[in-house]
């Protein structure tokens, strides 16, 4: 299958100065006094550039209203408080930073159940069209382009649901072209997490090579020219690398090279956290809550947010995304939603051969608590995780006025909405425990 064309990310960073100006800078003023459009200004030099808009495709994520400029939507009269809440419309409600007062009732037909007393916010049930259509292309590359597992795996593979999960957590991307980036790294990710880590001969022994050939499908090695054909080999000796490598290819070629080096360093930071729970596994170690929750934070879904705005088809500029404050907000979105995955997986991994440590199993050994009372301890780490990363990102969001900012911190949101969903509706994989 040919890479598809796909038009590169634009920087929303001139076209930010050329569209807000003064504007945002009065509006956020006039929220909160103090706080104005210099608080994330630009450099000089990023300005000179020419205005650009974002790539063809559905409206941005926050328009004006109808008949209005941005000054309508930007300006005092509540214009902040809509930009916070997220946009309005079809598919649009997972896009919000700050909590609802009345979650919307849930689709009729809603899979599975929350975990109870879990912070979280429903989602619309995913476009089904898009659905079907990235389902069957994950498939047909999975099987043609990459040989990705053997038939008695296919079960498992569509069991997975992985269309469904990237419709729900990308409700903005443009294109089915676009949601396949994302799609393709998510498969290409559990594939090494299965293989080299848990279900399908996974071991701790030997894993730090192992990630270490396999990040070079992400981060090309340069070397000398008689040895580089045996590296170029080794990218296709195993299912994890050739997905690995056939995932980033199509990444580079749609991202811009800022994006391309992000998603680089999150997936040192996975391979990283992997390192650090194969120790404990070849110790016969469970390790202090707060070390588990340290490896958490690199042992988590961030390479998956982080690309949120290549999915949606523009850039957050570099110097936005290394902002501290922007960081802090994508690590807690992502911690929050890998204690989701700890919450909905514990009863698949109790029953799974060995010991597996998740929040819950570190909480009862570390803390003397019984399962049931380390489960909802686990609950309320999360919702304290979800609540700060809902706060942080609302002010930031009122420091940073810059439509791209906005967009991405709406679009992370989005991915943790559509995360839980996933986790809720996926029947196949999760079940709940009896504590209730």
């Amino acid at each position: 299958m040919p890479v598809p064309d796909l038009p590169l990310p634009r920087s929303s960073l001139p076209e930010a100065l050329s569209r807000f100006g003064a504007t945002a800078g009065a509006a956020v003023e006039a929220c909160a006094p103090g706080l104005g459009a210099a608080a994330c200004a630009p450099s000089e030099a990023a300005a000179t550039p020419p205005s650009v808009g974002l790539p063809p495709g559905p409206s941005p994520v926050v328009p004006p209203q109808a008949g209005g400029t941005e000054a309508a939507w930007t300006g005092r009269a509540g214009g902040l408080e809509r930009l916070l809440s997220g946009p309005h419309g079809l598919g649009t409600a997972g896009l919000r930073l700050t909590p609802r007062e009345e979650p919307p009732a849930p689709a009729a037909a809603e899979r599975g159940r929350p975990v109870p007393g879990l912070y979280h916010h429903p989602i619309p049930e995913p476009d089904p069209v898009r659905v079907e259509e990235v389902s069957r292309r994950i498939k047909d590359w999975a099987l043609d382009e990459v040989s990705l597992y053997p038939e008695e795996w296919e079960e498992q593979f569509d069991g997975f649901s992985v269309g469904r999960y990237m419709v729900g957590c990308h409700p903005d991307a443009p294109t089915v072209d676009h949601l396949m980036l994302a799609t393709r790294l998510m498969v290409a990710e559990n594939a090494v997490d299965d293989c080299y880590c848990e279900d399908h001969g996974g071991s701790p022994i030997g894993l730090g090579e192992r990630l270490l050939l396999a990040h070079t499908a992400l981060d090309p090695l340069y070397t000398a020219r008689e040895y580089q054909p045996d590296w170029s080999a080794s990218l296709h000796a195993d299912a994890p690398r050739r997905a690995y490598r056939s995932a980033m290819d199509y990444f580079v070629r749609a991202a811009a090279p800022s994006q391309a080096d992000r998603l680089r360093h999150d997936m040192a930071r996975l391979h990283l956290g992997y390192l650090a729970e194969a120790a404990w596994a070849q110790q016969d170690r469970v390790p202090e809550v707060w070390e588990y929750l340290v490896m958490r934070q690199f042992n988590n879904f961030r390479p998956c947010p982080t690309i949120t705005d290549t999915v949606g088809g523009y850039e957050l500029p570099a110097d936005l995304h290394a902002r501290a404050d922007m960081q802090k907000v994508i690590a807690l979105a992502s911690n929050a939603t890998t204690i989701v995955n700890d919450l909905y997986s514990y009863t698949k991994e109790l029953d799974a051969p060995g010991r597996h440590l998740n929040l819950p199993v570190v909480i009862a050994e570390r803390e003397g608590l019984s399962d049931k009372d380390a489960y909802l301890k686990s609950v309320e780490i999360h919702n304290e995780l979800m609540r700060d990363f809902e706060t942080e990102a609302a002010a930031l969001a009122l420091s940073c006025p810059l439509p791209g900012a906005q967009r991405f911190l709406r679009g992370v949101a989005a991915w943790v909405d559509g995360n839980h969903h996933w986790h809720q509706s996926n029947t196949y994989r999760y079940s709940l425990p009896d504590f209730w």
